[in-house]
């Protein structure tokens, strides 16, 4: 089959908008499956054979390619001097220690983990391989003295002293209530004992939402000395009058304690001014124009004018975090049709853009926690009091109006914002990995095939919900993180896949990979090593563009 053929084929079955579908919206962490697909992929050495060589018919504009590509299509002025100061550069020389030191923590770490896992499985061997041959001594030694006693020795029972394990999970102590076999049988159930034996341990798996409350999502939920003392300064720090944004990015940098979390971000995006005495006021302001903003526009969701876009947000907000219960309440999914909606309605230049819905996440959760101590996943929101309820739905809009204030020619006409994105990614990967690069290229794969989701998105169809947060924490202490910043992000975790993409021979194979990278056991040490790889990247080009340009 044609290269054409296959990719039309691929596209078909990956990119169908089918209504309710959860599917079609939740690529990486939900993907689309083709079960003959995988089969044949996972199969050893059983792989989609490469597509014959072939030039695949591409769109002539943006708008066909939006018809035909991947899931994320379908049809404050008081605080200028907060958003200003909010965009002070950060101390080069912290951030750069900061990079530095994580990635050198982070080598040696791996380092000591390939020496474990070298020297372990032949600890374990040797030890299995003397046990047998231990087993072997008692073995014949028993059959000596059966023989010296005059007993009749036969293959069946000739280890009925021994506990071997069942296929049903229970140990039998004899051969009367174990199966019966041959001496084969039984030599190959101690091998394959004594090969799991060998095999190195492997890490608990970690939920969706695992720890989430922690501000250590990957370890043990116990606070370190190294974490309490952290904590310590950002509350000393928040504690004065007035806090010192700079100082304040600075800390937030390298991630933000749970604690702290919701009062950190609302500064951090300008919702909140630096001014102690006035953050109350403040508040009550911002939640009373929320809920004038219901009144004055929310019964016109029914209307022939907004329908389309309500009917829109209605389909898309059961499918945003499916496999969180917290997010499939009736109550959570009316806040968020509510936020969305009157977002909608006040930017009426991009109005609602599927995507954008997952973006109220991140600060919906972080403000819950400012109201329960325990794990939010699956909270009961009606257990929280309405004032409450309602607090929260307004700091969640009111944060994620901020965060797209930044970044609104994303979810403008043809996403011109996006667009320009993409091409810059495809132009610093070129140049920081000429062979990923050159190995898309071959097979034809274009960039705006995988990552136009990453920047509409922000990664969070590509991450767990823990790291989000966590990425989140440095994006809002970085001068225009989720729109700058984000570029080398992206860049960082292309390249961080580069062994599993070049092992690929094929489209198929690279698409399927790209939209399902495997981040699920990812937790805070992941995201801090990609975050410093992506400072050092933005360090070497951000200042000096004519690098990544050819």
């Amino acid at each position: 089959m044609s290269s054409d053929g296959n990719k039309k084929q691929f596209w078909k079955r990956n990119t169908a908008k089918v209504p309710g579908s959860i599917q079609h919206v939740y690529g990486a962490q939900h993907p689309p499956f083709d079960p003959l697909l995988h089969a044949n992929l996972i199969k050893a050495g059983n792989k989609p054979p490469p597509a014959t060589p072939g030039k695949p018919k591409k769109a002539t504009t943006f708008q066909e390619f939006e018809s035909i590509t991947s899931d994320a299509w379908d049809v404050g002025d008081d605080d200028d001097e907060l958003l200003a100061m909010a965009a002070q550069n950060l101390n080069i020389e912290v951030v750069m220690e900061t990079a530095n030191k994580v990635i050198e923590n982070h080598s040696k770490q791996q380092e000591r983990q390939r020496q474990d896992d070298t020297t372990e499985p032949e600890q374990r061997e040797e030890e299995a391989q003397e046990e047998a041959q231990e087993e072997e001594e008692e073995e014949e030694e028993d059959e000596e003295d059966r023989g010296e006693e005059g007993e009749v020795t036969s293959p069946e029972v000739s280890f009925a002293s021994e506990t071997s394990p069942h296929s049903d999970g229970r140990l039998v102590k004899s051969h009367s209530e174990a199966p019966i076999g041959s001496p084969k049988d039984a030599d190959g159930e101690r091998a394959a004992l004594h090969r799991q034996r060998s095999l190195p341990h492997r890490p608990p798996v970690i939920p969706l939402v695992a720890r989430m409350a922690d501000q250590n999502t990957s370890g043990t939920p116990a606070m370190t000395e190294r974490e309490a003392s952290r904590l310590d300064k950002f509350k000393q720090l928040l504690a004065g009058p007035n806090t010192d944004l700079e100082e304040l990015r600075k800390l937030s940098w390298s991630g933000i304690p749970r604690q702290v979390r919701p009062i950190a971000w609302k500064l951090l995006s300008g919702y909140l001014p630096a001014n102690a005495e006035r953050r109350e006021s403040v508040l009550q302001r911002k939640r009373q124009e929320y809920f004038g903003f219901i009144q004055q526009y929310y019964d016109s969701r029914n209307d022939e004018h907004h329908q389309d876009t309500y009917r829109q947000i209605h389909i898309d907000i059961p499918r945003t975090n499916p496999l969180i219960p917290l997010f499939q309440q009736a109550s959570v999914q009316e806040i968020f049709e509510r936020i969305l909606f009157i977002w909608a309605i006040r930017h009426p230049a991009s109005g609602y853009v599927q995507g954008i819905n997952d973006l109220v996440t991140p600060f919906f959760v972080v403000y819950v926690f400012e109201y329960i101590e325990e794990e939010v996943e699956n909270f009961d929101v009606s257990s929280l009091q309405e004032e409450a309820l309602r607090n929260i739905e307004a700091d969640s809009f009111w944060c994620m109006s901020k965060l797209l204030d930044g970044i609104q020619d994303n979810y403008t006409f043809a996403q011109p914002g996006i667009q320009r994105k993409v091409k810059a990614l495809e132009e610093l990967v070129s140049r920081i990995d000429e062979s990923v690069h050159r190995h898309m290229q071959h097979y034809e794969v274009e960039y705006l095939q995988f990552a136009f989701r990453w920047m509409n998105n922000l990664l969070m169809r590509e991450l767990p919900l823990r790291c989000t947060i966590r990425l989140w924490d440095t994006y809002q202490a970085e001068p225009e993180g989720f729109s700058h910043f984000h570029l080398y992000v992206c860049a960082a975790f292309l390249v961080r896949w580069r062994k599993e993409i070049l092992e690929e021979r094929d489209f198929q194979g690279l698409m399927i990979l790209l939209q399902n990278l495997p981040t699920m056991h990812w937790g805070n040490e992941e995201v801090s090593v990609l975050l410093a790889e992506a400072y050092r990247l933005k360090f070497a080009f951000a200042d000096a563009p004519n690098h990544y340009k050819r």
